[in-house]
């Protein structure tokens, strides 16, 4: 390991370390536009300059490799007459953009210019001005404003894995652009607008709507998918103004999805903020004791087996906690929360679990993915899985659509049939994944919402077995969920009770008359036509489909406006925090549940979500321990029995909508049309 002197401290560094990281180590701050720490290393902003002795001029820390014997002076006359220079220059052509600019107060180019820059300049030539570029409906561009930092085209080409970005001309004539002007096909285009150290690339849905001084900052989690990113959201009164991703290494590192990241502005649309109750056909306005009488007077004289209740894709725990023990209550076993009908088991954890851990992927030598397009499902976990893949060593076999996933894989086939001649070792791939040390599985709801979803997952199991999938301080067998709430549904055992339906059975016995009554918890990806002949009433926060089968509304709090619990795909339980307030009369879903409880004489056993946490954990020690992965042990799962013959399929449609906020936004709208439409059309 490589001994240097940095500014008089001496210090040791692993191999391979660069002299800007070795300075990091100490504290001490080195400025830069082009280095960033996920990305290649060009070296051409020059910024990070610095002094090495018996060097002839000062070096480029960003690129020089610590080397043993080195002294490096950080803060002397020659480095600080060195970044001057190159800030002189780079503010040549930049334009006097600051008071109109959305990076004011977060531009580094700005910060930077406090420290190493001039009170004039001593350039009278005319500045260049640069047409701006068409990046599609999520980044607005200001070329004119570009430093040739190549963050951007960097981050295409080596995370998204998409390289539609370049650069042509040279020197003062050089300029990034698409090539062909269209809209950056990558489910993660608005990271380039964090990354970028000028205001070249900002945000188009919130361009000169707030400065960041105006917002209030809330850290709390994503829903949009079940890998939990860890996001900010900034809000100004009651509105949330925008989303910015959070550093997490072991989830979303510190990038998130463009539906992560602008989905928002569907949180002001199609909102309900009062109660209804239908009278004569037609819902109409109402209080909330108004609602409850309607559900107290439809409940009257139910027996418990007459009830039910699905929960949907973005309920918090808490929720399903209190509906589940309302339902205990009035004696109902009819619950569900996997409303698209996955043949997942609670009583087994390892079954529907990501049990590597997302970061885990970085330690596996081949990946089989089965029924799965983890680009759409899932894009935080498709880019580690990229960022593995171009690590080398990796071989990823696929059995289900074949799609772009942004690396390279071998096609193995698309169903059931190349399942099982894989597990009889036919297939080529079979070799790669004996051979494997850390061989991995990522099975994707695709393979388990089909009627042989049990015998699929009963399948994979022995495959995992089979190959060496799990070992001591290794299971390779992961289950790729796309809602937010399963598996913290599933922890809570919010499925049918002994005797009860699940969500198929709860929709067939409402077509027969069989199940009186259904409480949709946020449930909108159901057939909600087939609960025509029961009263149904509707708990969520969006007029989207499963509102107009309600005969009450119960309006309900959005993510970013509740504290609540979530369980993302490895099983690692987060908290979300309230970043404004509910809209009109709607509450937080838990209170609206314990509220009405009590109206029918069966008061739930909490009055605070402290006392509902505390009880949460008691009967459920998983949510103890916040943001912790927690090993589950290995059982045997699954359903004995034959394969089908169709093929896997995505359970997504559409990456840009998939929840009702989403389908409520109009930039995903736009999306949808530009991104999607155009790449399906070509």
């Amino acid at each position: 390991m490589p001994k240097l002197t940095i500014d008089g401290i001496e210090i040791e560094v692993e191999k391979g370390t660069s002299v800007l990281q070795a300075c990091e180590q100490l504290g001490i701050e080195i400025p830069r536009f082009c280095f960033h720490d996920r990305l290649s290393v060009p070296a051409n902003c020059r910024m990070c300059l610095v002094e090495m002795e018996r060097s002839p001029k000062p070096i480029a820390s960003c690129a020089m490799p610590a080397g043993d014997g080195m002294v490096i002076h950080t803060n002397s006359d020659v480095v600080h007459k060195a970044r001057k220079g190159v800030m002189e220059f780079l503010l040549i052509n930049h334009p006097l953009d600051c008071p109109i600019c959305d990076q004011g107060g977060e531009c580094d180019l700005q910060d930077q210019a406090m420290a190493y820059g001039f009170d004039r300049s001593r350039f009278a030539e005319n500045k260049r001005a640069v047409k701006e570029k068409y990046l599609g409906p999520l980044i607005k561009t200001f070329m004119t404003r570009c430093i040739h930092c190549t963050r951007c085209i960097r981050f295409a080409d080596e995370i998204a894995g998409v390289p539609e970005l370049g650069a042509t001309g040279r020197s003062e004539h050089m300029e990034i652009g698409t090539y062909i002007e269209k809209a950056i096909t990558t489910e993660l285009s608005g990271n380039m607008i964090d990354i970028c150290p000028v205001g070249a690339l900002t945000s188009k849905p919130y361009a000169f709507s707030a400065r960041p001084w105006e917002l209030k900052r809330t850290e709390t989690i994503d829903v949009m998918d079940a890998v939990g990113s860890n996001i900010r959201v900034d809000s100004r009164g009651g509105e949330v103004m925008r989303t910015l991703p959070r550093l997490h290494e072991a989830i979303n590192e510190e990038w998130i999805s463009d539906k992560t990241r602008f989905a928002y502005d569907g949180l002001r649309r199609q909102r309900l903020d009062r109660p209804y109750v239908r009278r004569d056909g037609k819902l109409e306005q109402a209080t909330w004791p108004e609602a409850f009488g309607a559900i107290a007077e439809a409940m009257e004289g139910l027996e418990g087996s007459a009830m039910a209740a699905i929960a949907g894709d973005l309920c918090d725990v808490e929720a399903m906690y209190a509906l589940k023990g309302l339902m205990a209550s009035v004696g109902s076993p009819n619950i569900d929360c996997r409303q698209d009908g996955a043949k997942l088991q609670p009583d087994v954890r390892a079954s529907y679990l990501f049990n590597t851990g997302i970061a885990g992927i970085e330690e596996a030598d081949a990946i089989l993915i089965v029924g799965s397009n983890p680009r759409w499902e899932a894009a935080m976990v498709n880019a580690r899985i990229r960022k593995r893949w171009l690590q080398g060593g990796l071989k990823v076999g696929v059995i289900g659509p074949q799609v772009d996933l942004t690396y390279r894989y071998d096609y193995l086939g698309a169903g059931p049939d190349t399942l099982k001649a894989l597990a009889d070792g036919s297939i080529e791939f079979a070799e790669t994944l004996k051979s494997a040390k850390k061989p991995m599985l990522i099975l994707g709801q695709g393979a388990l919402t089909r009627d042989d979803g049990g015998q699929v997952l009963a399948a994979t199991r022995a495959v995992a077995d089979g190959f060496g999938m799990v070992k001591d301080g290794w299971n390779g067998f992961n289950v790729l969920h796309t809602a937010a709430a399963r598996v913290g549904g599933l922890d809570i055992g919010f499925v049918p009770g002994e005797g009860g339906r699940d969500v198929a059975g709860i929709l067939a016995g409402a077509g027969e008359g069989a199940i009186k009554l259904v409480w949709l918890l946020g449930a909108d990806e159901i057939d909600s036509s087939a609960l025509s002949n029961a009263f149904v009433i509707y708990q969520g926060h969006h007029g989207d489909r499963g509102a107009h089968a309600a005969d009450v509304i119960l309006p309900g709090a959005a993510y970013p406006e509740k504290n609540g619990t979530y369980v993302n795909t490895e099983g690692r339980v987060q908290h979300a925090k309230m970043a404004v307030f509910p809209p009109g009369d709607a509450r937080e879903d838990w209170t609206i549940l314990r509220a009405f409880s009590q109206q029918i004489g069966k008061a739930l056993p909490f009055d605070d979500l402290h006392q509902l946490r505390r009880k949460l954990a008691e009967d459920h020690p998983v949510f103890a321990e916040i943001d912790r992965l927690h090993p589950a042990e290995w059982q045997p799962f699954g359903n004995d029995g034959e394969m089908g013959s169709a093929v896997f399929a995505s359970p997504i449609e559409t990456f840009y909508m998939t929840d009702p906020i989403s389908r409520a936004s109009i930039t995903m709208a736009k999306c949808l049309d530009e991104i999607e439409g155009r790449a399906a059309a070509e």
